[in-house]
């Protein structure tokens, strides 16, 4: 792809458009969209240092069809082309944390190796983070940067596995996904006995070596244990809060919310609709919701984003892959017609979010914060 960066592809795209005025200070980011934006979110946004705290970078269609075996042709699902590498700078993202769950280690590898090659397709625009430092590299050198990490722990057999895939540039994993492993017990398993004397000694190596310690899916006793043994802030990268979606297993309780707090960690929420309510309609409102209930309980500072989805989000993959999706977990997870959600589905939606704040009152040292400085804070702290 010929030279391009995020902030000279918005440039670009401002020439192009001339960011026709819809009304006095509301602007128009993409050319095919009548959304208009104020000229206080575009500036929040693209002055931001904004981290998606879990967004896959290639598009999840192929992903799922390559997966699922409905595109034998398909030999690299998750290849990033430069019709979709346009549409990553066009979303006023700096960095991306595109953790994918595995089931085993030779998986693992395989992540690892896929991620890692994105730099080397694309070195005019794409950067691994391997450091708090790497965040001004990114922008400086104006790139899309992302951070390797996966939403399992099960490629970690023995304590001397997170050293060797820390060498390998990972930087964040989930003790656990949605099941139980050697570590902990996950979201959607039956019981929760916590971590096991094995995923305690887990979070010290991962504290040692300087590894994120994130506990999206991790069963309620498990998340609360990561707290109390990790002597470094512990991050819930993408859920949502129990308060508001009673029941369910993949938001957290206030118990573990407050304890964000207290590691000096940050909840990334999600754009993934039935996390953020039990019932239609769901919008981008809705989900705002949530950040209002994590601001009052713990302070703005502990807000992040980790939106869960690609650039167009998930309602667009195709059959029968989109179904085989939603069957691939347990009824807990209690999926309706559409997993995204109404006005937070499409690539501009950092924008929309920022809109959203504004709407709700927050500074725009907040929001700041918000899109990544919040993020940043914490795994400086960690790193």
């Amino acid at each position: 792809m010929a030279q391009n960066t995020r902030r000279t592809f918005l440039r670009t795209a401002a020439a192009a458009v001339a960011f026709p005025m819809v009304n006095f200070g509301s602007y128009r980011v993409f050319a095919r969209s009548e959304t208009a934006y104020s000229a206080r979110a575009i500036d929040l946004v693209n002055s931001s240092l904004v981290i998606d705290m879990l967004s896959i970078l290639p598009p999840l269609g192929p992903m799922f069809l390559a997966a699922f075996g409905e595109d034998p042709k398909r030999v690299d699902g998750a290849v990033i082309d430069d019709d979709h590498l346009a549409k990553l700078l066009s979303m006023g993202i700096d960095v991306f944390h595109p953790a994918v769950g595995v089931g085993t280690r030779e998986e693992a590898y395989m992540v690892m190796a896929r991620n890692n090659a994105y730099a080397s397709e694309h070195p005019d625009v794409l950067v691994r983070v391997d450091s708090v430092e790497d965040f001004e590299r990114v922008r400086a050198k104006d790139k899309i940067g992302y951070i390797l990490g996966l939403q399992s722990a099960g490629h970690f057999a023995e304590l001397d596995d997170i050293d060797l895939f820390y060498n390998l540039g990972q930087r964040v994993c989930q003790l656990t996904y949605n099941s139980r492993n050697l570590i902990g017990t996950g979201a959607t398993d039956r019981s929760d006995g916590g971590l096991s004397d094995f995923g305690v000694r887990v979070v010290e190596r991962m504290n040692a070596v300087g590894m994120a310690i994130d506990v999206s899916h991790c069963g309620d006793r498990t998340t609360l244990d990561a707290f109390e043994f990790s002597q470094k802030p512990v991050l819930i990268t993408h859920s949502n809060c129990r308060a508001l979606v009673p029941g369910h297993p993949r938001c957290k309780t206030d118990e573990a919310i407050l304890a964000v707090k207290k590691s000096g960690g940050v909840m990334g929420i999600t754009g993934v609709r039935n996390f953020i309510r039990d019932k239609e309609p769901t919008t981008i409102e809705h989900m705002l919701d949530h950040y209002d209930h994590v601001a009052r309980l713990i302070g703005v500072e502990h807000l992040g984003v980790g939106s869960d989805m690609d650039p167009d989000g998930y309602d667009d993959i195709p059959e029968p892959a989109y179904s085989a999706l939603k069957g691939g977990y347990k009824d807990s997870y209690s999926f309706r017609d559409k997993i995204d959600t109404d006005g937070f589905d499409h690539p501009k939606r950092m924008y929309d979010l920022t809109e959203g704040l504004i709407r709700r009152g927050y500074s725009n040292a907040d929001i700041e914060g918000i899109l990544g400085g919040n993020f940043k804070r914490a795994l400086a702290s960690i790193w």
